[in-house]
């Protein structure tokens, strides 16, 4: 992550919101088998047992706090950009070939939108920082493309 606060898109926003509402609701559970297993006295299998559930509880809580950083870092940031291009920017983009497209610009892949770019994707880096009206260069899987960005913002 950048040592900046970055902007997210509202979607990105809401994705966030909704895994951290899962892993909390899934915190819950693997802690209610902990307090059960409180009562207890087994063997060593119930032992291990114990001790992966805590892990489990530990790789919740990190992501949960994971998640919560990113949303009070988008909170400071303020909303995306709207003059250029930026996380949490949503941009048209007219290919060379005729096709448009609009996709938002999105710090990870951890949403399975479509519509998401990465902004370590190659037209991701390409877009950032430019403006409507401005062509970029980008690599495609398929060879060298280019983009103009139509507009920002819708």
């Amino acid at each position: 992550m950048a040592s900046e606060p970055a902007p997210i898109s509202e979607a990105a926003r809401q994705a966030l919101e909704q895994e951290r509402a899962d892993l909390r609701t899934e915190r819950a559970k693997v802690a209610a088998t902990l307090q059960d297993s409180d009562a207890q006295v087994g063997d060593h299998a119930d032992a291990a047992d114990e001790l992966q559930r805590a892990d489990d509880l530990q790789h919740l809580d990190d992501r949960i706090a994971q998640i919560t950083t990113r949303l009070t870092q988008a909170d400071l940031a303020g909303p995306p950009p709207t003059d250029e291009v930026g996380v949490g920017s949503t941009v048209t983009v007219r290919f060379s070939d005729g096709s448009t497209d609009t996709v938002q610009i999105g710090e990870g892949a951890a949403v399975l939108d479509r519509t998401l770019v990465t902004a370590d994707s190659p037209l991701g880096r390409a877009l950032l920082g430019h403006r409507a009206g401005d062509t970029v260069d980008f690599q495609a899987p398929e060879g060298p493309r280019s983009a103009v960005v139509v507009s920002l913002g819708g």
